[in-house]
């Protein structure tokens, strides 16, 4: 994420073949096992807290590699190649995201309007139809934003809705999760099909255009009809969830005195929207990086502007206009974050163990492979982007380079396969969210979930999406 997915992790890239360990192709294999092994058994054999474990796993990618002490720390932290990665660099993305997104949600509960939101949405809507109306609203909120920030948004209306309807949380989870990760994976503006496009020269509303024909039916497939069954799988009941979303706390300390309407509910919960969007159609519109009116919508429509904008102008219209004093009011959105600090922790360390496996070279090990291979450049984009993906958990690193590798192939292709291979590129930088990935991590502590219910659940719909998604591609490269 992404927006998101995102998926969720830290803008970082690989620009050239270097690395930080001399290390064979095949040690680097074995040590990028052995770290994602060590996460596995160290959390749900041992016991061991998330946070420990991801560092004790960079540690064990450092040692099987063979990549100095110092320089491991280095790229832990900071990153040792690519600039701003690591878990400063998630930090200073992901987890600033996250705490904004847990103040806006936490005001949205105290005041009273994220219950006016349920409240409505459960009565307008039959219990066949939530998992759709879920599904849409996720797919709004997610079409220019990144995907982490959907989720900070919409985790908590997502599990007041399944406890004020009765249904069982991954009923109306999945369904959200997969709108926000569908349009943080294929649709333009999001960094990944960015950044694809820009490598290989491909048309813009090309892109756009076919990138929304898949994600329709991708996004039904993965969302209402996937989370059916994954509901059966993991059965969750939401009264029972014990993540980061925090219940209303009583008028007496809140202050709040009346629920606001739905319209400033909604608008609350849009404003980032109506925030970040022009900045996206202005980049399509206007190509001239000095333009006045691009720089002005770029700083606004960054992602953590955006969304202090929205807790500030929440701060004057849920807080006070609930009823609330500026004391009561401030309070409430400090409430949200001692929720979340474990959370912003976990993931920074996620991007952490991420960035030692792009800094060791991992990624490089997956680029040798697929050179000279002789098979569909659609298909060789998809399968480079899953094992990047795979190996590093980065769906940003692994859309650069998989861009990257195949872009040399692409000189002879159409203006619309060049597009489709932005999407094949896109799709295959979905599969299968493991721990590896910050964005696992943000999911399985935001719904207070296991490692194993985790990869049953958010795993699972990110290799449905990941393949369905390119199955409709190759469809697509069929008739046009």
């Amino acid at each position: 994420m992404s927006m998101l997915a995102v998926a969720a992790d830290a803008p970082t890239q690989i620009s050239a073949p270097t690395q930080i360990s001399s290390a064979g192709n095949t040690q680097l294999i074995l040590a990028a096992l052995a770290g994602i092994a060590a996460v596995v058994v160290l959390i749900t054999v041992i016991r061991l807290h998330p946070f420990l474990s991801l560092l004790i796993a960079s540690g064990t990618v450092a040692l099987v590699a063979w990549i100095p002490g110092a320089t491991a720390v280095k790229s832990f932290t900071t990153g040792a190649i690519s600039p701003n990665g690591g878990f400063s660099g998630t930090a200073g993305s992901v987890a600033l995201l996250v705490a904004l997104g847990a103040m806006l949600g936490q005001i949205l509960i105290e005041s009273g309007g994220a219950q006016r939101v349920v409240d409505t949405i459960s009565n307008r809507l039959s219990d066949a139809a939530l998992p759709w109306g879920m599904t849409l609203m996720a797919a709004l909120i997610g079409l220019p934003m990144f995907f982490e920030i959907g989720v900070v948004i919409l985790v908590p209306i997502v599990v007041m809705v399944a406890r004020r309807s009765g249904h069982r949380l991954m009923l109306v989870g999945i369904p959200a999760l997969a709108g926000l990760s569908v349009l943080h994976g294929l649709v333009p503006p999001h960094p990944g099909p960015e950044t694809a496009i820009a490598s290989l020269s491909a048309d813009h509303g090309r892109t756009l255009l076919f990138g929304i024909i898949v994600a329709i039916p991708t996004l039904i497939i993965c969302g209402p009809i996937l989370g059916r069954y994954l509901d059966r799988l993991v059965p969750l009941n939401a009264n029972a969830t014990v993540g980061a979303v925090g219940e209303a706390t009583s008028q007496e300390v809140t202050g709040a005195t009346r629920q606001p309407r739905f319209s400033r509910a909604v608008a609350m919960l849009l404003l980032p929207v109506a925030l970040m969007l022009p900045d996206a159609i202005i980049k399509l519109v206007i190509t001239d990086e000095d333009n006045t009116a691009r720089k002005i919508f770029d700083v606004i429509g960054t992602p953590s502007v955006a969304l202090l904008i929205t807790v500030s102008v929440a701060y004057f219209v849920l807080g006070l206009g609930s009823g609330m004093n500026r004391s009561q009011a401030s309070d409430s959105l400090g409430r949200g974050l001692p929720g979340v600090a474990g959370i912003m922790l976990i993931v920074c360390a996620g991007g952490g163990f991420k960035q030692v496996l792009v800094d060791a070279g991992v990624g490089n090990v997956i680029a040798d492979w697929a050179d000279g291979k002789n098979i569909s450049v659609l298909l060789l984009g998809w399968l480079v982007a899953v094992g990047i993906r795979l190996a590093t958990g980065s769906a940003t690193v692994a859309t650069v380079t998989a861009a990257g590798i195949v872009a040399g192939l692409a000189a002879d292709l159409s203006a619309n396969h060049l597009a489709l291979l932005v999407l094949a590129i896109g799709c295959g930088s979905l599969f299968f969210s493991h721990v590896n990935d910050a964005g696992f991590w943000l999911v399985k502590e935001y719904f207070g979930m296991t490692v194993g219910q985790t990869i049953k659940t958010w795993s699972l719909m990110e290799t449905a999406i990941s393949v369905v998604g390119f199955i409709f591609v190759w469809l697509l490269s069929l008739i046009t």
